[in-house]
């Protein structure tokens, strides 16, 4: 058996550098750069526009959830849900220690064509979805790669939907149910199995009231707790406020580095940056890897380009924003130059809370990471546990049964992941859910042409009507 283990973790291994290596990340961005220059670079020259009709929309009226589908924010609210996790603040920290302060210009540069990718992504899904018998509507990649490409392409549907279903019990539940459960040891010392279980507790209690429950649940969730890291973050900054032009020097200096990393063994500081500052972003705001579609084709809007709009900012607020506070806490923090690197901390998450605590008075920082990670990992369980339970639905023709045999085990998955079991699992998961990328991508290239028009039709309509 243990041989059978090693063989499994020696397969995945070499799959995994593929699924997250320079290949894929090139394939990744340089679909983002195709996607950029057919819409004209529509994230740019619309950027206003998009932020007006999102984020500033919040302020004004908003269209409902209306029978079995979610409003706009709601959508957008459960895609941020499942996009914004541990690893905006343990993932970071992590590529900061392996690519230094360099890899967070090249998060930024992913986000900059990541930003097109997503929204040519929902987009599509909004295209292509489709409504069964009780008016629920269902979409994503599965149905964007038939709808667009034909019937002779639905075995690409059918790898990225398998893969999504799969990806959603390792990444989008053993690891952040792992997360929380170290998180509420670390502040009130409960054994991890409990945690487990009232963790499932709660996800069942939203899950099994179905995408508007998911939905409604997420619209309070995440702006609560992206606007409370988002605070803390500021607050730690002005901290070092003055180090702060000198840690951005050091994110320029570092992205642009030859220098020989381990003799020039492993390559020269900038190639070391780029790849870790390009993974990280593409894991963190998951643009190309064709989850977030699947929430937003749920929402009651009916002009694909309106919904598209949320994924530019998705995109912006989780990797411009969110990521870069926990990058600044890193550098000003100087845990960077802790000897040992990352082996001197228990995790990636220890090391984040290690900078916090450096900043801020006695423990206090520790806790809000401890926090911040409880609220980013249970909205991640529940972002993708309707990503998973969409992907075994288009495997099973929406089978209800299918669907709620997939809630219940996702739920129970929960105290497996917070008991600490799993790890192998979890890497696999790393790897379906690098792999989820390919079909995706595949089919966004030749359809680039069809989100061009769109993108002119609905921008050509709204000077029609003398819009700004």
């Amino acid at each position: 058996m243990e041989r059978f283990v090693q063989t499994v973790e020696s397969v995945n291994s070499a799959v995994n550098a593929f699924a997250w290596g320079p290949v894929m990340l090139v394939l990744l961005v340089g679909t983002g750069i195709y996607l950029s220059i057919r819409t004209r670079f529509v994230q740019v020259r619309k950027f206003g526009y998009i932020m007006k009709h999102t984020v500033g929309s919040l302020f004004t009226k908003q269209r409902q959830a209306g029978g079995k589908n979610l409003s706009p924010f709601q959508a957008v609210s459960t895609a941020l849900a499942g996009t914004v996790g541990t690893g905006n603040i343990a993932g970071v920290t992590g590529a900061l220690f392996a690519g230094g302060p360099g890899a967070v210009f090249w998060m930024w540069v992913s986000a900059f064509f990541g930003m097109c990718t997503k929204y040519a992504e929902i987009a599509l899904a909004m295209k292509h979805r489709q409504t069964d018998a009780k008016g629920e509507y269902h979409g994503g990649p599965m149905y964007y790669i038939l709808g667009g490409l034909g019937r002779g392409w639905k075995w690409l549907a059918v790898t990225f939907a398998l893969l999504g279903g799969l990806a959603s019990f390792g990444i989008g539940n053993i690891a952040q149910s792992s997360e929380i459960a170290g998180a509420v040891h670390g502040l009130v010392g409960l054994k991890p199995w409990i945690t487990g279980v009232i963790l499932a507790a709660v996800v069942a209690v939203v899950v099994l009231g179905g995408v508007k429950r998911i939905g409604a649940v997420t619209s309070y969730l995440v702006p609560f707790m992206g606007l409370l890291y988002i605070l803390v973050g500021f607050i730690l900054i002005c901290f070092r406020l003055p180090a702060v032009p000198g840690a951005f020097a050091e994110i320029f200096k570092g992205a642009f580095s030859l220098k020989a990393v381990g003799g020039g063994a492993f390559g020269c500081v900038m190639m070391q940056a780029m790849r870790q500052g390009v993974a990280r972003g593409v894991f963190s705001n998951e643009a190309g890897l064709g989850s977030a579609p699947i929430a937003h084709a749920a929402s009651n809007a009916e002009e694909p380009v309106q919904q598209a709009m949320w994924g530019v900012f998705e995109v912006f607020i989780d990797t411009v924003v969110i990521c870069t506070i926990t990058a600044l806490a890193v550098i000003l923090s100087g845990i960077l130059h802790t000897a040992g690197g990352m082996e001197a901390f228990a995790s990636k998450g220890a090391a984040a809370a290690g900078a916090f605590n450096a900043i801020l008075p006695g423990q206090l920082g520790g806790k809000l990471i401890e926090i911040s990670l409880i609220f980013f990992a249970l909205s991640t369980i529940l972002g993708w546990c309707y990503y998973g339970e969409a992907c075994f639905g288009f495997l099973s023709r929406n089978n209800a049964a299918v669907r709620m045999i997939y809630k219940i085990a996702f739920i129970l998955v929960c105290i497996v992941g917070a008991a600490g079991s799993g790890t192998l699992m979890w890497d696999i998961a790393d790897t379906l859910n690098g792999l989820m990328a390919l079909p995706n991508l595949i089919a966004l290239i030749p359809m680039a042409g069809a989100v061009a028009k769109m993108t002119d039709l609905y921008f050509g309509k709204e000077r029609g009507l003398g819009s700004k």
